[in-house]
C-alpha cells in the first residue's frame, strides 16, 4: 500500500472513534491500490473499480465491529481477498463475459508497468515506453499462467511489499506456503523476462 495504516493510523480504529479524517485519507490514498490489486488478478477496469469500492465500503460498514488483532494492512487486504472470491462465486455463476476472468495476454487489463523492477529489484527508464509495454505483456502472459493464489501472493508480496506473516494472517495460510508461491511466481517472471534477453535466469 502507498501509506502506513499500522498501530496510530489504523483507520478503522480512527473510524470507530468518530475520527473520519483518517480513513477519508485512507480512501483518498488506496483507492487506486484495490483497483490494481483486482485489475492484476484478472479484473476489467470498470469491474476493478467497482470491487475497489465495495472493499473501502465493506471496510466502512464493519468498523464499529472491528476489533484490531493484527496489522490493519493485513486485514484490509483480506477483506479484499473475500471480495474477490465473492466476485468469483458471482462470476461462476452466470454467463462468461468478455473482459473477466485471468490476467489477459493481449495487453488489456492490468497496468504491468514497473513490475520487471519489482522483480528484477531496477528502476525502469521512462525513455523505454515501447520495451515496457512489450514487457508488460509478456509479464501478463506469464501471470495469466499462475493459479489465483500464485497471482494473489505475488501481488501481495511483490507489488504491495507486505511483510510474509502479514499475508499468512490475511490468506490465512502458512507462511512457508507464501514464501513457495513467491519463489514459483517471481521465478516464472523471471523467465518471462529473460525470454527477452535469450536467457532464463534462476
Amino acid at each position: 500500500m502507498k501509506g502506513t495504516w499500522d498501530l496510530d493510523r489504523d483507520p478503522l480504529a480512527a473510524l470507530r472513534e468518530g475520527k473520519r479524517e483518517l480513513f477519508e485519507e485512507f480512501v483518498r490514498t488506496e483507492f487506486s491500490t484495490f483497483r490494481g490489486f483486482f485489475e492484476r488478478l484478472g479484473a476489467g477496469s470498470q469491474e476493478a473499480e467497482d470491487l475497489a469500492q465495495e472493499v473501502l465500503l465493506k471496510l466502512y460498514r464493519g468498523a464499529s465491529r472491528y476489533q484490531p488483532r493484527s496489522q490493519f494492512t493485513a486485514f484490509a487486504m483480506r477483506v479484499a481477498r473475500n471480495v474477490w472470491i465473492d466476485n468469483s462465486r458471482r462470476r461462476a455463476a452466470r454467463p462468461a463475459l468478455r473482459g473477466t476472468g485471468s490476467p489477459r495476454p493481449d495487453g488489456e487489463g492490468g497496468d504491468l508497468r514497473g513490475l520487471e523492477a519489482a522483480v528484477e529489484g531496477r528502476e525502469a527508464e521512462p525513455s523505454s515506453a515501447l520495451s515496457i509495454r512489450e514487457e508488460a505483456g509478456r509479464l501478463r502472459r506469464a501471470l495469466a499462467e499462475l493459479t489465483e493464489g500464485h497471482r494473489m501472493v505475488f501481488e501481495m508480496a511483490v507489488v504491495q511489499g507486505l511483510p510474509y506473516a502479514e499475508i499468512a494472517d490475511a490468506l490465512e495460510i502458512p507462511v512457508g506456503t507464501v514464501k513457495s508461491r513467491v519463489f514459483h511466481a517471481v521465478r516464472k517472471l523471471r523467465a518471462a523476462i529473460g525470454h527477452r534477453e535469450g536467457e532464463v535466469r534462476p
